[in-house]
């Protein structure tokens, strides 16, 4: 449906693909012409959340990349993010948040989960007291991503508490470049 709008906002029409004619064309990674004239794709919408509903205890033999698998979606918006792979791939070049957050399932001992882009770690986070069962451990950031850039979790170090959703990751799109 079409809705009225003032001069300077944009008509939307079933979110699709919409035509803006505009002055003063703003830097929202928008294409642009030099007539003011933008072009905005209706799918920029980009989010992701997933959660895991079992203990995460991986072995060297079951999993070599330490990949941490999420088993539920909550949100997936665009469909960026693969549950079976439980990797996020960016569909456009852009800024991305990124958050996520573990608990560790035992006492004596220490968990290290890094968020991994392209293979390579960005950020991780840390629960080590051995005093305590049911540490967690929580990051996030914000990510240059280009096209086709893929994240996910990988566990460094010990063995993730999921029951009752404990352990999850998400992701956003901020704006497009």
């Amino acid at each position: 449906p079409v809705r009225a709008q003032n001069d300077t906002e944009p008509i939307v029409l079933e979110g699709k693909c919409l035509v803006v004619c505009d002055s003063s064309p703003s830097a929202d990674g928008a294409i642009t012409s030099s007539l003011g004239i933008s072009v905005r794709s209706g799918s920029a919408k980009v989010a992701f959340s997933a959660t895991r509903s079992t203990n995460h205890e991986p072995s060297e033999m079951s999993n070599r990349t330490m990949t941490i698998y999420f088993d539920q979606v909550l949100v997936n918006i665009g469909n960026h993010f693969d549950l079976t792979s439980s990797i996020f791939v960016a569909p456009r070049k852009g800024i991305y948040s990124f958050s996520f957050h573990v608990v560790k399932v035992y006492n004596r001992q220490t968990i290290q989960v890094s968020l991994m882009q392209n293979g390579y770690p960005v950020i991780s986070a840390f629960a080590g007291d051995q005093d305590v069962t049911r540490e967690a451990a929580s990051n996030g950031v914000l990510l240059l991503m280009e096209r086709e850039d893929k994240v996910h979790l990988k566990l460094e170090r010990g063995n993730l508490m999921g029951g009752w959703k404990y352990s999850t990751f998400s992701g956003f799109l901020v704006f497009p470049l």
